[in-house]
């Protein structure tokens, strides 16, 4: 999507200076996991506009494959805008109605071509955003990926994600799609907050219990500053967070968190070293403004991966 962000300026002014960015759940993922060493592609529908031109650029100078990139003609990106309080806490408001994402796995021919591409991934991950904006019928096509795609071996990596604006405030609606993907996720990557936003109830026991039956082997949850809590074969484990200065925007903390996490897994680190990983990606981005923070700033923090 178009990402919005408030610019810091010393001039006064009666208007607002908005820092004009590209960024989306998913796609802050997949650029943090191009940038700590995993090839990545990503799956979207664009338009043909400027901004679409720029993002599917952007995929391109991160090194994230764009093969599953569709551009449409007529059609353009979403836009979402960024205000923040003075801790670093962020609110959004969004512009969804135009963007072709909402489209994906609604054609045939389209999503034949992009499931037999989607089958050649070793891991597929997705958020519950994508669930909100796509079709019922989408939702079912997506499903039956899901369940063929784990049958033939491949992983799927979940992260719920809820925002109750997103599914027209229809809570039973959005219990029952997360849950049966939930049942067909391997790592479930999730926020303790969503999870009591979405079923009442975020404690970390209830969230284990929840999903026990899914027979999920890892379930990540994030809890903001308090410590990450793994659950994997029975065995629930916990890794501190330590505390970071100079938060100025919490912007893609949790898709951050995901590709170090990820990443790490799929280069062969341990379960904690991973969330350490996650947690220093994640302690990065939130000391820059935007959820994908130029490389350069990224790189100056970032210490390599070794498994």
């Amino acid at each position: 999507m178009v990402e919005l962000a408030p610019h810091p300026t010393t001039e006064e002014s009666d208007k607002e200076i908005m820092a004009l960015g590209f960024a989306g759940d998913t796609f802050n993922t997949a650029v943090y996991m191009a940038r700590t060493g995993v090839q990545t592609d990503y799956v979207t529908l664009l338009g043909d506009d400027p901004y679409s031109e720029k993002i599917f650029d952007l995929a391109n100078k991160e090194h994230i494959g764009t093969d599953m990139m569709e551009r449409m003609p007529g059609r353009q990106p979403g836009m979402y805008l960024i205000r923040n309080a003075p801790d670093g806490e962020r609110e959004f408001y969004y512009w969804r109605k135009e963007a072709r994402a909402r489209e994906l796995f609604a054609d045939k021919a389209h999503t034949e071509k992009l499931t037999q591409q989607l089958n050649k991934c070793d891991y597929v991950y997705l958020s519950g955003i994508t669930l909100a904006i796509i079709s019922d019928h989408s939702r079912f096509v997506l499903l039956r990926f899901l369940k063929e795609y784990r049958k033939q071996g491949g992983k799927v990596c979940f992260d719920i994600n809820y925002r109750p604006r997103l599914w027209d405030f229809d809570q039973d609606k959005a219990q029952y799609v997360m849950a049966e993907v939930m049942e067909n996720t391997d790592m479930a990557l999730l926020t303790l907050d969503d999870e009591e936003m979405l079923w009442g109830d975020g404690s970390i026991a209830a969230t284990i219990e929840r999903y026990e039956h899914c027979h999920i082997k890892e379930l990540v949850l994030k809890r903001g500053a308090d410590e990450v809590v793994i659950y994997t074969d029975g065995v629930k484990m916990s890794v501190p967070v330590a505390k970071v200065d100079g938060v100025v925007d919490t912007t893609g903390a949790g898709d951050s968190f995901n590709a170090g996490y990820m990443s790490a897994r799929v280069q062969g680190c341990s379960h904690e070293q991973a969330a350490l990983h996650g947690i220093h990606v994640a302690s990065i981005i939130i000391r820059n403004r935007g959820a994908i923070v130029k490389n350069r700033n990224f790189n100056e923090l970032y210490r390599g991966l070794k498994a």
